[in-house]
């Protein structure tokens, strides 16, 4: 998916809003901000996986902070080089969709990060943390078993066609798109957000309000 597929693909489906959260980095979220314009509400973030094989949903209100976290997570991963023939490329891009690079470190990777540790470093940014499909495999309930009533965690994410564990039914949940491709993307349904500022600081605001 290039930057300028993505935002058209939103758009075509109906969405205002949309956060961009590669796994374990932040790196093509300028890409898609600038493709986007005013066209569309980008809200910045990566999915980070934990040491605990947790995913977790790190969003932020402006992309620069989105990228500050990024080199945290960054020299998190272990120092494994990326093979493209098994992965897949890990391309980099410039708001026209032009390829300006790669990246050669395996994002695919869990981190050395704990679960505290990536909520205390978003709280300490400003940023929100959803823990990513609970109900399924890499999701909090799954691989923790429930979520630790002191992290700063206002509402969980489940799956399309998902069921909220048992666990979970405490925190309010969304359902986003978990877009790996544009076939997912186009079939994903916009849900809505009650913002009193059309930005991403709104959304941001917004989330952390629940």
């Amino acid at each position: 998916m290039t930057p300028k597929n993505i935002v058209n693909m939103a758009l075509l489906v109906g969405a205002s809003v949309i956060a961009v959260t590669d796994h374990n980095t932040a790196r093509n979220v300028r890409a898609v901000t600038q493709a986007a314009a005013e066209k569309i509400i980008v809200v910045p973030g990566l999915e980070v996986w934990s040491r605990e094989d947790v995913h977790l949903l790190c969003l932020f209100s402006h992309v620069a902070v989105a990228e500050s976290f990024d080199h945290y997570v960054f020299n998190a991963l272990p120092s494994r080089r990326c093979d493209s023939e098994l992965f897949g490329q890990q391309y980099l891009f410039d708001g026209e969709s032009k390829i300006i690079g790669w990246e050669e470190k395996l994002l695919l990777s869990p981190t050395s990060l704990s679960v505290d540790e990536i909520c205390r470093e978003v709280s300490r940014l400003g940023g929100v943390v959803i823990p990513a499909h609970v109900d399924k495999t890499y999701g909090m309930a799954m691989q923790l078993g429930f979520i630790p009533e002191h992290l700063d965690v206002r509402l969980v994410e489940v799956s399309k066609r998902g069921r909220q564990p048992p666990s979970t039914r405490s925190y309010p949940y969304v359902v986003n798109s978990d877009a790996h491709n544009l076939s997912t993307l186009a079939g994903s349904t916009p849900w809505e957000l009650g913002v009193t500022i059309a930005s991403p600081e709104g959304v941001i605001e917004a989330l952390r309000s629940f």
